[in-house]
């Protein structure tokens, strides 16, 4: 199931575990991928974020950052942990980042 970005290039949610996984690149564009944010935040209690690349994280950490904003009159004040994660694209194995996000 995806979710579109303005620009038209889709966010991925690719399910893992008890939370979606929303897939980043350097292109997508963070205030998209910030609505997509807060409502897993709002629906799930956390959300994580993966991206390969500094272009990508960085469109990560500002989704995160614009989120905050979204949630905030809620209550509800995030926090992120990054974290290291393997994965294997096109039969060859790479380092993403993960951005856990979750409620303080």
């Amino acid at each position: 199931m995806g979710v579109r970005d303005v620009d038209r290039r889709p966010v991925e949610r690719k399910p893992s575990g008890s939370s979606d996984v929303l897939r980043v690149s350097a292109k997508s564009n963070p205030v998209a991928l910030a609505g997509a944010l807060a409502g897993l935040i709002r629906e799930k209690g956390y959300a994580e974020i993966q991206g390969i690349g500094a272009g990508a994280v960085n469109q990560g950490i500002k989704a995160v950052a614009i989120a905050r904003g979204y949630v905030a009159p809620g209550g509800i004040d995030l926090i992120c942990i990054p974290a290291f994660s393997n994965v294997i694209i096109e039969g060859h194995e790479r380092t993403a980042i993960k951005l856990i996000v979750m409620p303080r």
